[in-house]
């Protein structure tokens, strides 16, 4: 029996919210499976409480490891944080938010996605939100590929 070894690095990840973890990474890109769409539930501090099974698959979890944790176990060290601030501003203002991200799977490699989160209000309260992912087009991550980079230069300088 052969087993497949997937090289990769430890890296220091910093979230916007100045949390840090150390997260197992690997240059592999994922294939997004046909004509299927990643949905999510949380609640209003943004913990899951909602994975069909296209986010479970896609993210390398199990259901369990997602319930009660944050989109942020997902986060890729190559996503600028400035754009999940932006994304929560949007978000707390009562707004949808859609963008590309990057994410990262429990064993290090990656996938896109182009996302659209919304918050869940009823009877004027903020319940949740939902995030629904679907593949996004290459020309599109080849242009937030590029934007993400000066995005990470720029905090370097």
């Amino acid at each position: 029996m052969e087993t497949e070894t997937l090289e990769g690095r430890w890296v220091r990840l910093q979230h916007f919210d100045g949390t840090q973890r150390e997260v197992w990474v690997v240059d592999q890109e994922v294939a997004w499976p046909e004509g299927r769409l990643i949905v999510s539930r949380t609640d209003p501090e943004g913990i899951i409480t909602h994975a069909n099974h296209t986010f479970v698959e896609m993210s390398g979890y199990d259901r369990e490891e997602l319930m009660g944790s944050t989109h942020a176990i997902l986060r890729h060290p190559d996503m600028p944080k400035e754009v999940f601030a932006e994304m929560w501003q949007t978000l707390l203002q009562g707004r949808n938010w859609l963008g590309y991200l990057k994410n990262l799977r429990k064993d290090g490699r990656y996938y896109w996605v182009k996302a659209t989160v919304m918050p869940n209000i009823r009877d004027g309260e903020l319940k949740g939100y939902t995030s629904v992912r679907k593949r996004p087009s290459r020309d599109k991550v080849r242009e937030y590929e590029v934007l993400y980079q000066q995005y990470r230069d720029a905090a370097v300088s």
